[in-house]
């Protein structure tokens, strides 16, 4: 019991880092090219991990990085042409293709408190972030995120029970650098605020948190994680309001303590009945 909730614990702390760059990168991205932008932060992870971890093997760091690649390069796009609240509800619907990759790629076939607690949780990130309210371009580029998200996320959980944590990292970020720097060198502009958050998601949010996501997803599965990364549009949603402006209403209030109470029902319920 202890070891799933240490790896629950570690995996809240991943959202924790992830949410907190939806807001951080709306703050800068309307000044710099995407591709640059993610150049600093996957740049500067993989020149970490190499220092800390070595170059480790390059099949699955880099099946990974093609993946990983694409994610944020819609991410990034996306968030030129929708809110951060928008951004994190709609990257967040991850959590909903996640099953499918999962059954698809390893057989895991979600339990009945999962399939309740995604659907509470979809009520509770709607509410949260407010809906869709008129999808627009950037909305699309951001649910092609939220597909390559959640297959990250299984083949994460499939490739770490044969690979070691740490011999994944180098090169899944140098090749999410190295694309995006491919697509980015005729407009390599970069300001200082989005050399200081590109340096914060790489270090932070990329290499310790896929390290954490590595390290402990295994332990709990796809689907479970998936419903831990439900909190990352509430801590999205308060870091815009506390660095953007936005605002709280009651709807959202609602949404976040729904959520909460779809990522206990999904996490705990299952404790509780093998104990």
């Amino acid at each position: 019991m202890w070891r799933e909730s240490k790896a629950l614990i570690f995996l809240l702390l991943t959202s924790t880092l992830q949410g907190s760059t939806f807001p951080l990168q709306k703050l800068v991205v309307g000044g710099v090219s995407p591709f640059v932008y993610n150049v600093v932060r996957f740049g500067s992870a993989a020149l970490l991990s190499l220092w800390i971890f070595g170059p480790g093997k390059f099949k699955r760091g880099f099946l990974l990085g093609l993946v990983l690649c694409g994610a944020y390069i819609f991410q990034i796009w996306g968030l030129k042409f929708t809110s951060a609240a928008k951004s994190g509800f709609i990257v967040s619907s991850f959590v909903f293709f996640v099953p499918i990759f999962s059954f698809l790629l390893e057989g895991e076939k979600p339990r009945k408190e999962h399939l309740f607690s995604f659907i509470v949780g979809f009520l509770g990130i709607y509410l949260l972030t407010g809906g869709i309210g008129g999808f627009s371009s950037g909305d699309l580029l951001q649910l092609f995120c939220a597909v390559l998200f959640a297959l990250h996320v299984v083949l994460i959980t499939r490739f770490s029970r044969v690979e070691r944590e740490k011999d994944m990292m180098f090169w899944q970020f140098l090749v999410v650098a190295v694309i995006n720097l491919a697509f980015g060198a005729n407009n390599f502009h970069l300001p200082v605020g989005a050399l200081i958050v590109g340096l914060y998601s790489g270090v932070f949010a990329t290499v310790f948190g896929i390290l954490w996501q590595m390290r402990y997803q295994k332990e709990v599965g796809s689907n479970t994680t998936a419903l831990v990364y439900m909190t990352q549009p509430f801590i999205s949603l308060v870091l815009s309001i506390l660095l953007l402006g936005e605002k709280m209403n009651v709807p959202q209030f609602v949404g976040g303590l729904i959520t909460a109470f779809a990522l206990l029902t999904g996490t705990c319920v299952r404790k509780k009945k093998s104990t």
